[in-house]
């Protein structure tokens, strides 16, 4: 499987909602806290072309965006191949 990283933070619905649908997957999650890090937020911006909600997520190197997309991604089944 793909290495998934997700930029978050705390108390973040989103963020769990991505993380519980991977974690069903039993995908591993590299998390970056980016509320503990500006350096690391500033990453986040400049990878994702200047997003500042989280989560954020890449699947390997493919840039897929928020919960949102992560999730219609799965309910077209166009997540699982995007992992492998």
């Amino acid at each position: 499987m793909k290495q998934v990283l997700m930029y978050t933070g705390d108390y973040c619905p989103h963020c769990e909602a991505a993380k519980a649908l991977l974690e069903s997957k039993k995908v591993k999650i590299k998390e970056i806290d980016i509320w503990k890090s500006e350096e690391k937020r500033a990453e986040m911006q400049k990878r994702t072309g200047g997003a500042k909600t989280i989560p954020q997520i890449f699947i390997g190197d493919l840039y897929v965006g928020g919960n949102d997309e992560l999730q219609a991604l799965n309910r077209e089944g166009k997540l699982d191949p995007l992992l492998k």
